[in-house]
């Protein structure tokens, strides 16, 4: 409990100390956005060309699960997540804090084809829902295939105990914090070799759908799969991953976007 508090009071002080500046998330064409006011979410559909499909859009994401309505897909098969261990580089994007693995971190097999692990990253509190309940966090694990496609795997946390994963970067977000307070931007930090096995766990059971990125430019035809089982970590952790953000993008969770006739499926591991 000591060493919980102390963390925390750690964070506190870096908020304290570090500069404030104006940096917004942006396009290659100098379009920002952000999550509040008038570049906020309601708005990116019209600050760029790019980001029409923010508005326009038939399947954006993310959206609210409604267990009920989900339908068992038989024909699902398991997330295949060859994971182990990679070189990981921790990233302060403005808009959300991520872990880059250029040499690839894995890869995920959905339908028979492989999708390679580009990076990770979190949003907080989470952007989709399960029956209407919101999390404190979500981590997004973005993948690409060999032929451009991508999927991601979402997971949700609540509170409760340490994270494993999130253990081995904690520090390393200390110093992305650090590299932020002196810069526009944080200057990318090594993280070294991290373990993805923890990150394989809870996938028993998982909601597919096809939506879009959940930031601009809103691409879609991007295939989701959300973890039925919420993962947890500490009020400190979750805490840690958003510290380095400016305070207008410490809250980071796109709305739910509409339906619009599209079916969720799950899947079920049946023993």
């Amino acid at each position: 409990m000591t060493s919980s508090i102390g963390n925390a009071v750690f964070f506190l002080l870096l908020l304290a100390v570090c500069c404030v500046t104006s940096t917004l998330a942006c396009d290659p064409n100098g379009a920002k956005f952000g999550y509040i006011g008038s570049v906020g979410p309601a708005h990116w559909g019209t600050l760029s060309p790019n980001f029409t499909q923010c508005a326009k859009g038939t399947s954006q994401s993310p959206i609210d699960i409604w267990t009920a309505g989900a339908v068992y897909n038989p024909a699902l098969q398991p997330l295949h997540r060859d994971y182990t261990v990679a070189n990981g580089t921790l990233v302060d994007n403005v808009f959300n804090i991520g872990v880059r693995f250029d040499g690839g971190g894995g890869n995920v097999t959905i339908d028979g084809k492989a999708y390679r692990l580009e990076q990770l990253h979190w949003h907080s509190p989470s952007e989709h829902t399960i029956n209407g309940q919101r999390f404190p966090l979500e981590l997004h694990m973005v993948h690409a295939s060999d032929d451009g496609n991508v999927t991601v795997v979402a997971m949700l946390y609540r509170f409760g105990r340490p994270d494993p994963f999130f253990l081995q970067i904690q520090d390393k977000l200390v110093a992305l914090y650090a590299e932020g307070c002196d810069a526009e931007k944080g200057v990318p930090v090594p993280a070294g070799v991290v373990s993805l096995w923890p990150l394989r766990l809870h996938s028993h059971a998982y909601y597919r759908y096809v939506g879009s990125f959940t930031t601009p430019p809103c691409t879609e035809n991007v295939v989701w799969n959300v973890l039925a089982q919420a993962r947890e970590m500490t009020v400190d952790q979750a805490a840690a991953v958003m510290a380095p953000l400016e305070k207008a993008y410490r809250r980071n969770n796109r709305p739910t976007q509409p339906m619009n006739g599209r079916v969720v499926q799950v899947y079920r591991f049946l023993p």
